[in-house]
């Protein structure tokens, strides 16, 4: 099937979904307001295979260690799926599932599938990585691009997180669990119960990220938008957390978007 943007509709829900560039949500509209930061590189998109920043974009795979591009030098980001364009599987009521082949330069052979569902109250995104040839270390995450100010007011935060990554000059984890210190933010914080984190817009909405893995990276450095995103490990988790995807065990992941007018 083409790739061009499919819109999913549920009660005055509205949501995008746009494979052909690089398989993000371009938009979600709750009551006729966009959530979601606007341009050809915001919206929210997936990172796949990796998630953050690889130190100076070298990984161990087996014993063989690679080298990926460095797009945010000195190190490689975010992986390589939302520089592609992916392929609309399918697309029924309040769902569209795409999918995008690994290509160079991620050095092995997979499929990643991602699902978009919307309900009047709910989105929720499941990602799975996949393979019929070698295992490979991989991470999945999302990086949705949520404006900081909407109808006149500016977001509050609020997550209670067990521990904070310890951020080096390098701006990666430098291994040490601290104390979560107060923003701005660009760190990785550890929920071991699970992610939880709610954007309040006051007068709106009330919106939860939420997800059952472990690690959410929080950026609210920027004036006009935050991001929260949930993803299976911390950044350069290929090196110190690696999550294997094999022939009988894909990877898998889901965050969910509940919202509540207030």
């Amino acid at each position: 099937m083409r790739n061009e943007d499919i819109t999913l509709t549920a009660g005055d829900a509205e949501v995008t979904v746009q494979p052909g560039n690089g398989g993000r949500v371009g938009g979600l509209r709750v009551d006729g307001t966009e959530l979601l930061r606007q341009g050809e590189r915001f919206g929210c998109f997936p990172m796949v295979p990796w998630c953050g920043r690889i130190r100076e974009g070298r990984f161990r795979d087996g014993a063989t260690v690679r080298q990926m591009p460095l797009n945010s030098p000195p190190h490689a980001i975010h992986g390589t799926v939302r520089d592609g364009s992916w392929r609309t599987a399918r697309v029924a009521d309040g769902e569209a599932v795409i999918t995008y082949d690994l290509v160079e330069p991620w050095p092995h052979a997979g499929r990643v599938t991602q699902a978009v569902a919307l309900t009047p109250d709910a989105l929720t995104l499941t990602m799975s990585v996949e393979t019929y040839d070698d295992s490979f270390p991989a991470q999945i995450g999302w990086h949705p691009w949520f404006h900081r100010n909407l109808r006149g007011a500016d977001a509050r935060l609020d997550f209670a997180p067990a521990w904070q990554e310890e951020r080096g000059d390098d701006h990666l984890p430098t291994g040490n669990r601290i104390d979560p210190k107060p923003g701005p933010w660009d760190d990785c914080f550890g929920m071991p119960d699970g992610v939880r984190v709610t954007l309040t817009w006051p007068g709106f909405l009330e919106l939860a990220v939420t997800s059952p893995e472990h690690w959410v990276v929080v950026y609210d450095e920027q004036d006009a938008a935050v991001c929260v995103e949930p993803q299976t490990g911390p950044p350069n988790g290929l090196n110190t957390l690696p999550r294997l995807v094999t022939p009988l065990q894909p990877l898998e992941a889901t965050t969910t978007w509940s919202w509540r007018r207030i």
